[in-house]
């Protein structure tokens, strides 16, 4: 029997759906048949991107659409209206839908949602305020309107479960910390999960051999160094926040400059503290920062492109801070490391951005090839590596919808 699965991928502005169909073969990977997505909710108006064979929409202004749930009931009925996609002709033909939750606390893997579950995830929200509520919210809108359906969250730290503790734990407290569950989890976890599957099959090797470091970098961005197929270490932390600058993200900042933040002269007093809430300096480090900040723009590729002084900045900015973390990483692979990896909107895109990061690099044994980089192609990882390196540099084209619904064959079908 055919069984249709949803990945869904609620992000802070935008909704992405893509609908995928069970291999006819065991242990096949998942048949794509449409992709839908809904962005611009927090600068409207929305508009509607979709792809279906060779039937593609790209850019259509929709009215009305003001929230994920909003944008999540539209594409359904988008989808169950499209002749061409006979397999979803009813919303009852749709038999899971795997949800993009980010922060999963201590979950080490995927979960069907139930009560319990969907509790605890909610109890976790204030660790990723731009992602988690909104996921929570299509969860359930989805239980409401696919009764039928089984619900699965996938959750982007629960590939970092393997960091050892000296690594995440932070040094602090040892009882508040166990209490409240701080320490590091890092994030971008199903993005991370497909892209060392990937490389590893491209450079045929196993992947419990691989070592790589990833770069997950869009708007919002992080560093993986992945040992022997596994997380190691990652640049984001207790929440999405840490590491590396994002869109609206500040990233590592010295933990005492919110309380200068508030203070005319620089200098803190003593009622700084009190004039700012913490759920206040959460606002502006995770939406009132970033290259946003600095610019006035969240669009990355119109930074990389401008002469402006303040568009430099902010693009040396995030190649400085890049490389913050590609030094450390290469060291704690003892040198061991098969590839550099570039992913996500702005490492896929961004060929300027992956001169200028390998350039930073070189020292190290790096070197990427100008013409590839400028034309990387269109297949899932492609090599860049420029003659005489020592190390490969690959652009890998990452889809955590695709690893979540390939997840869920797998857990299904016991593959």
């Amino acid at each position: 029997m055919v069984e249709v699965i949803l990945s869904i991928n609620a992000g802070s502005s935008s909704v992405k759906i893509s609908v995928y169909k069970s291999p006819e073969t065991p242990k096949g990977n998942p048949i794509p048949l449409a992709e839908c997505s809904i962005d611009g909710l927090t600068a409207p108006p929305a508009k509607l991107k979709y792809e279906r064979g060779d039937e593609k929409i790209k850019g259509k202004e929709i009215e009305g659409i003001g929230s994920q749930d909003d944008a999540f009931q539209f594409i359904l009925d988008h989808l169950t209206k499209d002749e061409g996609l006979p397999e979803l002709a009813r919303k009852e033909d749709i038999h899971f839908t795997c949800h993009r939750v980010v922060h999963g606390g201590d979950y080490p893997r995927s979960q069907v949602i139930d009560e319990e579950t969907y509790h605890h995830i909610q109890e976790l929200s204030d660790l990723a305020p731009l992602h988690n509520a909104p996921a929570l919210s299509i969860v359930s809108t989805s239980s409401r309107i696919l009764p039928h359906a089984i619900n699965i969250a996938y959750f982007d730290s629960s590939f970092h479960s393997t960091i050892p503790p000296y690594i995440s734990t932070y040094p602090i407290d040892p009882t508040v910390a166990k209490r409240n569950k701080l320490r590091k989890y890092g994030f971008h976890g199903i993005s991370y999960a497909f892209i060392a599957r990937s490389v590893a099959e491209h450079l045929s090797k196993p992947l419990d051999s691989l070592n790589i470091i990833a770069l997950h970098l869009g708007s919002g961005a992080s560093a993986c160094c992945i040992k022997n197929g596994k997380s190691w270490d990652t640049s984001m932390g207790l929440t999405p926040l840490a590491g590396l600058p994002g869109a609206t993200r500040s990233g590592s900042i010295d933990p005492s400059l919110m309380f200068h933040f508030t203070h005319s002269a620089g200098k803190p007093s003593h009622s700084s503290g009190t004039n700012m809430h913490i759920t206040e300096a959460e606002e502006i480090l995770n939406k009132k920062s970033g290259w946003k900040a600095l610019t006035g723009t969240t669009d990355f590729g119109a930074i990389s492109s401008s002469d402006k002084e303040q568009d430099r900045l902010a693009f040396d900015i995030f190649v400085d801070r890049i490389l913050n973390y590609v030094g450390p990483y290469f060291t704690k692979l003892d040198g061991e490391v098969d590839a550099l990896v570039f992913a996500g909107g702005i490492g896929e895109k961004g060929a300027k951005l992956r001169k200028a990061v390998v350039n930073g690099v070189k020292c190290l044994g790096f070197k990427g090839d100008d013409g590839k980089n400028e034309a990387p192609g269109d297949k899932i990882v492609v090599d860049i590596t420029g003659e005489g390196a020592r190390f490969k540099t690959l652009v890998c084209k990452t889809d955590e919808q695709c690893e979540m619904a390939r997840e869920w064959l797998r857990i299904s079908t016991g593959w």
